[in-house]
């Protein structure tokens, strides 16, 4: 397998994880690098460029980096241009990180009622213009995108912004196969990111949605002839399907069927890193809380440990609630699959009048990011 090259970076196998807000942080993307063994590209959650520029306390703490963390890749959100601008310049003039990635795929009410994530491609002059600013402003670190196909399926965006990006001098671009109405319900459309990467061979293409395993992605690979792969809800509560993945794109078979013990080690160690991170520990548990089902999916554990360690406040009272489940239980059978979340939506909030014209970018205010991170 080819690496796949992010500007001066070289990713080798071509695997990136997908930002997820409130998941993707520094503990769990030490534990994603772990497993794969320092291989591959781990982006940061998604941060607001406004929360960065005005130095929001959370934001800055969502952007600091592990010294292991080589690239350092950040992904913003942002809707108007010179804000953009201004966050990838204080990023470059600061060094905050080696890599840039756009948010235009996240398909959440409270981001696309205000224009921004997915609903954005659908304004092109909008679009280019944060692209230029964004690509203006970097120097030498790349800029990077990731999308979705659009709106809706009367709304497709995912050929213009991909010609938009090429033309604006964007490195790489993520496509995520479905609409924003879609949000994660259905099947992703593979078509589609094998159809973009026929649209724009000058540079690489990624592939997203319905990766469950190192075989679906190395499936997307061959059916799509995209550059690498982008992986998101596959590796919740199983930060070694990293492992996998380097494993089947170097040519390898074996893979990752921990035992219950093996699974509870790792979710105490994922509750520690939080703690440290956060400099609280029973903050840490309490963040870690939202792991516990993925974790435990199709292991026989009982409703009433479930709710145990989903209110544990301490590493002391996680380990006593873990030292009763049946541990010696092999991996199940079929918790390889789906996880995360998998409803649709059917029904994109916009802003009004939104789809009325796609070159009318008037009326968009500043409310239309949010000064917070997350999304």
């Amino acid at each position: 397998m080819t690496s796949l090259n992010i500007g001066p970076h070289v990713v080798q196998p071509p695997v990136v994880l997908a930002p997820m807000a409130g998941i993707t942080n520094a503990p769990f993307r030490t534990l994603c690098r772990e497993f794969s063994g320092g291989k591959g590209l781990f982006v940061s959650e998604m941060i607001t460029t406004r929360a960065l520029v005005e130095r929001n306390e959370k934001t800055m703490q969502l952007i600091r980096f592990d010294a292991s963390e080589q690239p350092r890749s950040i992904q913003l959100y942002g809707v108007d241009p010179v804000t953009v601008g201004k966050a990838v310049r204080m990023i470059v003039d600061e060094d905050l990180a080696d890599h840039i990635d756009l948010n235009f795929g996240c398909p959440v009410p409270k981001v696309t009622r205000k224009g921004g994530g997915s609903a954005l491609p659908y304004k092109r002059p909008l679009l280019r213009a944060i692209l230029h600013e964004a690509v203006s402003n970097a120097g030498d670190l790349p800029v990077t995108m990731k999308m979705r196909k659009g709106i809706d399926d009367d709304h497709i965006t995912f050929l213009d912004a991909g010609r938009i990006a090429v033309e604006e001098g964007v490195t790489a671009i993520a496509l995520h196969g479905r609409t924003a109405a879609q949000h994660y319900g259905g099947t992703a459309d593979w078509d589609a990111i094998a159809r973009l990467k026929e649209h724009v061979p000058e540079i690489p293409v990624l592939g997203n949605g319905d990766i469950w395993s190192a075989d679906d992605a190395l499936r997307m690979v061959r059916e799509t002839g995209c550059d690498g792969v982008v992986v998101g809800r596959g590796c919740l509560g199983r930060p070694w399907l990293f492992g996998d993945l380097v494993a089947g794109f170097e040519g390898r078979e074996e893979r990752a069927t921990p035992t219950l013990r093996e699974v509870a080690v790792v979710m105490r160690r994922h509750a520690e890193l939080l703690g440290e991170w956060i400099g609280d520990e029973a903050r840490g548990v309490i963040d870690f809380r939202k792991h516990v089902a993925w974790y435990l999916k199709g292991f026989s554990t009982g409703g009433e440990m479930r709710k145990k360690l989903a209110v544990a406040s301490s590493l002391a009272e996680m380990d006593a609630h873990l030292s009763e489940l049946d541990l010696d239980q092999p991996w199940p059978e079929g918790a390889d699959g789906p996880r995360g979340r998998t409803s649709g939506n059917g029904r994109v909030v916009l802003p009004d009048g939104w789809l009325k014209d796609p070159y009318d970018c008037a009326g968009i205010s500043d409310e239309a990011e949010l000064d917070t991170s997350g999304g």
